[in-house]
């Protein structure tokens, strides 16, 4: 997690995080901290909150009769999760996400795992078409307790350059 501390006055300090496009190199990983527990409420939670009816994520009796026995985390609150643990690292200074790609979930989630996630810097160029940012592309892996890996996938993010991000203009 990039943090810095930022003096804005006389015995007065803001924490800022996140990396402006110049700080991304090719090939550095970050590993995101700290790692996060998944409950049964929150999957039910997020099937809910995304309307999504399969019996997998939420019926106890119906999830028995698969080759998992017990019910699974809704796949899209995995990546979700990832995405959200890589922030502080990867796009806390973006101004907009361009896109994910290359998906996969590679290994089942369970209530009661513990997710964490790193992230490797693939790519970066200049933007073409706004001089203050930069494209970074990142591939990002999560893994459980058990260091197997349970979702991969790359993103594409438009970041801020030094100077040019919303908390530089109004300093935030």
């Amino acid at each position: 997690m990039v943090q810095v501390i930022k003096k804005i006055g006389e015995q007065r300090y803001r924490e800022s995080f996140g990396r402006h496009y110049e700080e991304f190199h090719v090939g550095d990983v970050y590993e995101h901290r700290p790692g996060r527990t998944i409950t049964e409420t929150e999957n039910t939670w997020f099937t809910l909150l995304t309307m999504n009816t399969h019996p997998m994520h939420f019926d106890a009796e119906y999830a028995k009769a698969s080759e998992f026995g017990r019910c699974i985390i809704c796949s899209p609150f995995t990546v979700a999760l990832m995405v959200g643990m890589s922030v502080t690292d990867v796009s806390q200074k973006a101004i907009a996400n361009l896109g994910w790609g290359d998906i996969k979930m590679t290994h089942p989630v369970f209530a009661g795992d513990t997710l964490y996630a790193a992230s490797e810097v693939l790519d970066k160029r200049e933007s073409a078409s706004r001089p203050g940012a930069g494209i970074v592309t990142v591939r990002t892996v999560g893994t459980n307790q058990d260091e197997k890996i349970v979702c991969t996938f790359t993103r594409t993010i438009l970041i801020a350059k030094q100077g040019h991000s919303v908390e530089d203009k109004v300093g935030y």
